[in-house]
């Protein structure tokens, strides 16, 4: 049996205390704990413990400072359960503790990966770029339940998606390479979509109308510029009928038109008949 002769003020945390007690050998430090616990407990000078009562105190501050941090964790943003599962964890928390930390903060409805996956879709939609199906993928990373992340995924609407799609699109269309083909610029956009996680039926929608926007004298200037880059580069080698067709084929990869091409040709046969002409 041991009784508490002083408790006093910690001088950093105002709202922790040191309990000091005495075994009949003289007084000497104990333990300290949270005011929670020192209210919850009653304690005061002259208090009589026992041992057992001793043990109880010490793991009911551990408990509660341990809490704490997940509550503090808490403070900066929502959380998943498994995101707070894994700090305390990694805060070497005792697993039973972990158990009772979680179930209060279910309990008082501070943790709920219903509320978070909605939260967490709404943000997305409103701070990035990034289609449902890869939102979706972060909501399974961070443990929210299939379940969960399906009912919230379907905020993000086909509205939304073909709105923040053909924005991007349309964004990336006009800062692109004026070098490159309409039909190759089409393509990397599709590709860059897919892996920004937009569905197909979005990305293909928005692929067909931005057809609209292809500008006719920008696809032939990029086409020339191409093109001549391709006759510099193999007359060299090869001329008349098979230079004809390296540049043909240059072009064609690139995702001009066959009649682009043919056009392209035919004004640049003279170039291609003589190869000392320069461009």
């Amino acid at each position: 049996m041991v009784k508490i002769t002083r408790i006093t003020t910690q001088q950093k945390r105002k709202d922790r205390y040191n309990i000091f007690l005495d075994d009949g050998n003289g007084e000497k430090y104990g333990f300290s704990v949270d005011e929670s616990v020192l209210i919850e407990n009653r304690l005061r000078k002259n208090l009589v413990l026992d041992d057992s009562m001793v043990t109880t105190l010490v793991h009911q501050d551990t408990l509660h400072k341990s809490y704490t941090l997940a509550i503090n964790f808490l403070s900066y943003r929502m959380r998943t359960k498994k995101e707070i599962y894994d700090y305390l964890v990694k805060k070497e928390v005792d697993a039973e503790h972990i158990k009772q930390i979680m179930d209060k903060l279910i309990n008082e409805k501070l943790v709920d990966d219903r509320q978070f996956a909605e939260a967490f879709v709404r943000t997305r939609i409103e701070t990035t770029s990034k289609g449902p199906q890869l939102v979706k993928k972060e909501l399974l990373e961070k443990g929210v339940e299939p379940k969960f992340a399906g009912e919230a995924i379907n905020l993000y609407t086909y509205a939304i998606q073909y709105e923040r799609a053909e924005k991007w699109v349309a964004k990336k269309l006009n800062g692109s390479s004026k070098n490159k083909s309409f039909k190759q610029k089409v393509q990397q956009l599709q590709g860059t979509l897919m892996q920004k996680g937009f569905t197909q039926d979005v990305i293909q929608d928005v692929l067909t109308d931005v057809n609209e926007m292809k500008d006719d004298d920008a696809e032939w200037g990029a086409l020339v510029s191409q093109g001549e880059k391709l006759l510099r580069k193999h007359r060299k080698k090869t001329s008349g009928y098979e230079l004809r067709n390296k540049i043909k084929e240059g072009l064609y990869r690139k995702g001009f038109t066959i009649d682009q091409i043919n056009q392209f040709l035919d004004e640049y046969e003279y170039y291609i008949d003589n190869e000392d002409i320069e461009l």
